[in-house]
């Protein structure tokens, strides 16, 4: 059974950082595309919007709303994928998701971020 455990959301002032990991059971995050994944206004799965990417070579890539202030990272020895988020901005408020995805796609629960001003 794949299983995919998200950590680290909470209430964070304008301005300061959060770290979010998941975790990984029953496939091995290595062998996969891993994504962060944020809710936007609550429609379907096929309407949330990419946070940032990271291909199972290690190439990264982000939505330039985040560029410079969030990494994307994976640590293969705990099967554990994370998304460092500094200089927060209430803007970024939402229910991020991590996913992975090899021909089939597995996502986690989702945790909530929010920014106060």
């Amino acid at each position: 059974q794949v299983q995919l455990v998200e950590s680290g959301g909470g209430l964070v002032q304008a301005g300061g950082s959060l770290r979010l990991s998941c975790a990984a059971s029953g496939i091995r995050l290595s062998d996969y595309t891993v994504a962060w994944y944020r809710q936007g206004p609550g429609g379907p799965r096929e309407e949330w919007k990419l946070v940032a990417l990271m291909s199972s070579k290690g190439a990264a890539n982000y939505v330039d709303s985040v560029k410079g202030r969030f990494t994307i990272s994976r640590d293969n020895d705990k099967n554990t994928m994370y998304l460092q988020m500094n200089s927060l901005k209430p803007d970024d408020t939402d229910i991020y998701y991590c996913s992975a995805y090899w021909g089939a796609s597995y996502w986690g629960q989702g945790t909530q971020v929010t920014v106060s001003s």
